[in-house]
């Protein structure tokens, strides 16, 4: 009788944990896990066939060696690599859904199919949220976020041959952009820097990495102009751009749709930027700063990692 009733609570507990069955499918989910802003892969990316119980814990779960806490809400190990503070630094695992920071724990992101999932570990002692990156182009873009579909509203502010780039580039990956600013729009802002900056949600930057989540900031010259400068991951400035140079980064304002911001200090800096705008280019960085053709994800590693 005792085996009996243990085998019956058994049952009940593995049911209350893993929902009643697997159910049907969704589609498919892209799972990727690096560490250090993106630097390094900590495994191959993972594609799977999500089920209408998945949720972005049991995704992971599922394809990688996972540690946690607080009840199997809190992910404090990946493939071995822990949560740690190392010389006063603390690293843990953060999590975006099609390139925005999750609102909610990873056992309670349910999953419909089409995500691109992303873990990253990293040290967050100077900058504890990223709400929005560009690593999953072409999501949230191309399939929205948080579960819901997004127009795209392309608005060009200078450099005409920037945004007829950008509108390419979109184009190339099934983006229509929406005229005017529909409302609930991702809005990709594409021109020089003292034309985007008006912009709340471009602002940002100016206000430093801990309000924006990117690693890049604008300052302005005597002249009048303003020269992109990249940030290192504690939040402080590393290098000078020049005047040619270009930047994509994502933020976002409150609980408002991502922003994407197409830039840089001068017309044919955005130029520079809206060439950055494929999978190749913006693959699991946060940010991506461009010069003379070459590449800087941002934000920029620490000397002593």
């Amino acid at each position: 009788m005792a085996v009996a009733i243990a085998l019956l609570l058994g049952a009940a507990v593995a049911t209350a944990g893993c929902g009643v069955g697997p159910g049907s499918g969704v589609g498919e989910v892209s799972l990727t896990v690096t560490r250090d802003y993106g630097a390094e892969p900590v495994m191959p990316v993972a594609a799977d066939d999500a089920s209408e119980s998945d949720t972005v814990m049991r995704l992971l779960d599922r394809e990688t060696e996972i540690e946690t806490r607080f009840g199997g809400g809190f992910v404090s190990s990946i493939e071995g690599l822990a949560e740690a503070s190392r010389d006063g630094r603390r690293h843990s695992w953060f999590f975006f859904v099609n390139g925005v920071e999750s609102p909610v724990g990873a056992a309670d992101f349910a999953l419909l199919g089409g995500e691109a999932i992303w873990w990253d570990y990293r040290d967050w002692s100077a900058v504890s949220r990223a709400p929005a990156v560009v690593g999953s182009w072409p999501q949230p873009l191309a399939g929205g976020f948080e579960g819901e579909a997004h127009p795209v509203a392309l608005e060009c502010r200078g450099g005409n041959a920037a945004c007829a780039a950008a509108r390419s580039a979109l184009g190339e990956v099934g983006v229509a952009t929406a005229g005017g600013s529909p409302d609930a729009a991702i809005r990709v802002l594409v021109g020089p820097w003292a034309r985007l900056r008006d912009d709340p949600a471009a602002a940002q930057l100016e206000d430093g990495p801990q309000t924006s989540g990117v690693f890049a900031d604008f300052s302005k010259e005597r002249d009048g102009g303003y020269v992109l400068e990249g940030l290192g991951e504690d939040g402080e400035p590393r290098r000078r751009f020049g005047p040619r140079a270009g930047l994509v980064a994502a933020t976002r304002r409150y609980d408002a749709p991502p922003v994407w911001l197409v830039t840089g200090a001068t017309a044919r800096g955005a130029l520079a930027a809206a060439g950055l705008l494929s999978a190749d280019r913006l693959r699991d960085h946060y940010a991506v700063a461009t010069e003379g053709g070459e590449e800087t994800p941002l934000p920029l590693p620490m000397a002593s990692r």
